[in-house]
């Protein structure tokens, strides 16, 4: 099980503050072993720029400065080899973002490059991963048509299995559902409480029902600071700061 430890987090673009003094303990702490966090607020909070600079995706950029340090598993992130940073911290972005290219590629790409070849290998990686996504018995028929052709919940639940191929341990998801139907929402959800056992999940959306219905903590981001954490129901229910109270009301937002 993965721990992510984020200590006095700060990020700036061109000198104007984006994330503000942020710590966080995500994942096999205090015993709670893998666990799905959601991390809630208003636009331009902070809370996609937490998951880019946890996977060093702004790094280079012109005026981009952090500040504080990210660890995951105890080892600092700059240290660790980029490739392998994101193959153990796995990102999906809110607009499905498939490879050009067939079903099968999108999900052999990332094994291919871990040094993977056998084809009976790569067969049962895409099945196991397309299972767990909760697609096998929609594409299993079709594995060398163009990814390109799914619908756009299902390219999405292909892009969480492409992730899960090369065997993350933190899965962070960016607004994964904000394009997709109630059914396809559905769908993403039950494969997230259903990988739990064995990934844990960084969530960053809009919809508290969603963080409310498969969290087991949420985070409250506003203007950059880290507000509040707790429970779904100590958050919704019993906020401890005013202004996760506002948010969440809807007086604020």
């Amino acid at each position: 099980m993965a721990r992510l430890l984020i200590q006095n987090l700060s990020v700036a673009f061109r000198a104007q503050p984006v994330l503000k003094g942020v710590n966080l303990d995500v994942g096999a702490v205090e015993g709670r072993g893998n666990e799905i966090l959601s991390c809630i607020g208003p636009a331009h909070s902070g809370k996609t720029t937490l998951l880019r600079a946890i996977n060093r995706l702004d790094e280079g950029k012109p005026g981009y400065v952090r500040t504080g340090e990210i660890r995951l598993n105890d080892r600092r992130i700059e240290d660790w080899n980029l490739a392998r940073l994101r193959r153990h911290v796995g990102i999906v972005f809110a607009t499905p973002l498939p490879l050009p290219g067939t079903i099968r590629h999108n999900l052999t790409y990332g094994p291919r490059l871990k040094g993977i070849h056998a084809r009976s290998e790569l067969a049962m990686i895409a099945e196991r991963s397309l299972r767990a996504a909760f697609l096998w018995d929609e594409v299993k028929d079709r594995l060398d048509t163009s990814a390109l052709r799914l619908s756009g919940g299902q390219q999405q639940r292909l892009c969480i299995a492409r992730t899960l191929a090369v065997n993350p341990e933190i899965i962070m998801m960016d607004e994964p559902c904000s394009g997709l139907d109630p059914i396809s929402t559905a769908q993403v959800e039950a494969a997230m409480r259903e990988l739990k056992d064995r990934y844990t999940f960084m969530l960053v959306t809009n919809n508290t029902k969603q963080a409310a219905r498969v969290s087991d903590r949420v985070a409250f981001f506003l203007g950059g600071e880290l507000v509040e954490i707790g429970t779904p129901e100590q958050v919704f229910t019993r906020p401890r700061d005013q202004r996760t109270d506002d948010y969440v009301s809807g007086r604020i937002g």
